[in-house]
Order: structure tokens, then C-alpha cells, then sequence
């Protein structure tokens, strides 16, 4: 049992990627191996995945265990074929080349994600009961302190006007790491408020949950 708080943590976006390569084989094994021919990963790179698992497409995986054709998921349990049929996991990798740190965070809260359900009620029955369907859209809010001037705010400019989905990385106090891909937006127009630091408001909205590794 443990708890823990969130200074230091440290924000980062994915601002580079490299080409999007083909995937051949994606295996149903306790850690899920990719083949894709000539891939020219090395362990510890991160590659956002487009797969008919929908499970797994829109996240962001790290490399492990490469070879010349292959490499894991590190992480990825795909051994339950109700979840991962067989064969139709296929689709692209695309490797996350330069992360830039978003400096000068102030503040975050998450959103959405939570389970929806369907109720309902036999007629001869007391009580009405539910069953999960769905969870909602997931994402986070963030605030940052005003200064354009910052890379970081570049590249979240550039994701903004570009709205093509973009890795973001949070490396906690603890060394664990979260990856995240989704859509980022950012209000251009800093707070006006007395006495107050100016600031910019954005968001990120998931295309899927994150991942995340302990180191």
C-alpha cells in the first residue's frame, strides 16, 4: 500500500515520428510479437500502433526483445482470443522519434473514462439491474504558464492546428511512465486576471487508456 504525490512529474509530447510500417503478424502469446520486416527499431523505442484489435489500436507501446523482423509489445498479454482473435490484429507501427517536454505545467485533471451502463428490469423481478456497456471518452485538461517562446508550446501549437493524434508522455516522480495518444488541443489566449499568473488552457482526448510501465 502506497501513495504518492505529483511533483516532478514531467510532460512531454511527441513531436516527431518516423514512417508507418506494415505489421505481418501480431501473436496471440503471454507478451504479443510483432513481425514487421526490417522494422529498424531498437529496444526502449515507442511505437503507436494502428491494429483491428481494437483493444490495442490508438495506443503506444514500448519495443522489447527486437529482432532483425520482430519485437514485443512489452506488456501486451494477447493470449485471450475473445479479446484478440487470431489473425486480426494487423495493421501499422509507427515509431515516436522526439518527445518535447511541455514545461511550466500548473495544473491537470482527467476526465471522462468512466463505465456506462444498460438497466433493466424483468417484470417479475424487485430490483433492476445493470450491466456495462462502454466507457465514455477519456482525456485530461491541463494549464500551462504563458510563454509561446517555449518549444513545448510549439508542439502543442502544432498539434492543435494539425489535429492529427499525438503521443504524450508523463514520467512520474517514481521513474513510471504513462503514454497516452490522442487528440491535443490549446486556447492560443492566455488568462487576463489581476494578481494572477497568466496562463493557457488545452486538453488531450484519448483514442484509447493509457499505458503504462513501472520504470
Amino acid at each position: 500500500m502506497a501513495v504518492s504525490l505529483p511533483n516532478g512529474s514531467i510532460v512531454s509530447i511527441g513531436s516527431a515520428v518516423g514512417s508507418a510500417q506494415a505489421t505481418t503478424v501480431l501473436t496471440n502469446a503471454s507478451t504479443c510479437v510483432v513481425t514487421c520486416t526490417a522494422h529498424g527499431y531498437v529496444d526502449g523505442d515507442i511505437v503507436i500502433v494502428v491494429s483491428g484489435w481494437s483493444r490495442i489500436n490508438g495506443k503506444a507501446f514500448r519495443v522489447d526483445n527486437k529482432t532483425d523482423d520482430t519485437f514485443e509489445l512489452e506488456g501486451l498479454n494477447t493470449t485471450n482470443t475473445t479479446i484478440y482473435p487470431a489473425g486480426s490484429g494487423l495493421g501499422t507501427v509507427q515509431e515516436v522519434t522526439t518527445f518535447t517536454q511541455v514545461s511550466q505545467v500548473l495544473s491537470t485533471s482527467s476526465t471522462g473514462g468512466e463505465q456506462r451502463f444498460l438497466t433493466y428490469q424483468f417484470l417479475e423481478a424487485d430490483n433492476e439491474v445493470e450491466i456495462p456497456t462502454i466507457k465514455s471518452g477519456g482525456g485530461f485538461n491541463f494549464e500551462i504558464g504563458d510563454d509561446p517562446s517555449l518549444p513545448g508550446f510549439t508542439a502543442l501549437e502544432a498539434a492543435n492546428d494539425d489535429r492529427v493524434a499525438r503521443c504524450v508522455r508523463v514520467v512520474l516522480a517514481s521513474g513510471a511512465k504513462l503514454y497516452y495518444v490522442g487528440y491535443v488541443s490549446i486556447n492560443k489566449t492566455p488568462t487576463l486576471e489581476v494578481n494572477t499568473l497568466m496562463r493557457m488552457s488545452g486538453s488531450i482526448r484519448f483514442l484509447n487508456e493509457p499505458v503504462r510501465y513501472s520504470s
